[in-house]
């Protein structure tokens, strides 16, 4: 295979970086990771996933299927416990072919751009709307193992997950609790009062 085209030198490494933007940009995985869905060691098996796709890209030989990127985008999910279902998959490893034809042509313009979105993210402060429709977060059918993902958003979106709400809208006033101060302050007894000890 003398036409075999692979990345070289410092573009090995720039291209790792790549895949960990692109890959921590994703909802489905970030969501896993804050939340421990993969257990305690969550975001090793996220960074072993980027080691996973690095080795993929740049130890095999030509032809790369998209199917096989697919494969191994899924089973490092389902090591995080998380079934993604929303088509997700398909639209990271497309991207990921993508800037690995990008930087095998010596074009790096999807790595600038995903590096120059991350320090916007990072210097942008995080605000969030909070919504809850009024459903009920519980697990309706008790399997809690496992995470589906699905929708039709994308999933490189920056929307808190429905886990995080409550509630109370964050815009609503909380109504005056007796014994709590206009101030907000609330006036606690002690406990011992009238205790005989």
């Amino acid at each position: 295979m003398e036409g075999a085209r692979r990345l070289q030198g410092q573009s090995i490494g720039v291209f790792c970086e790549g895949i960990g933007l692109l890959l921590f940009r994703w909802s489905a995985l970030r969501t896993a990771i804050e939340n421990e869905w993969g257990g305690r060691e969550s975001l090793v098996k996220a960074d072993q996933l980027v080691t996973d796709i690095l080795s993929w890209f740049t130890q095999f030989k030509e032809p790369l299927y998209i199917d096989d990127l697919e494969d191994i985008l899924d089973q490092g999910m389902l090591s995080l416990n998380v079934e993604v279902e929303d088509g997700s998959i398909e639209e990271v490893a497309e991207k990921l072919m993508v800037m690995h034809e990008e930087f095998l042509d010596g074009n790096f313009s999807s790595f600038e751009e995903l590096r120059k979105a991350n320090l916007e993210q990072a210097a942008r402060p995080q605000t969030a709307q909070i919504i809850n429709d009024g459903e009920d977060d519980s697990d309706e059918n008790g399997d809690d193992e496992t995470m589906i993902v699905d929708g039709n958003s994308s999933s490189m979106s920056t929307e808190i997950p429905r886990s995080y709400s409550n509630n109370n809208s964050v815009n609503e006033p909380r109504q005056n609790v007796s014994g709590e101060a206009d101030d907000g302050w609330v006036v606690v007894s002690n406990r011992r009062k009238g205790r005989k000890t």
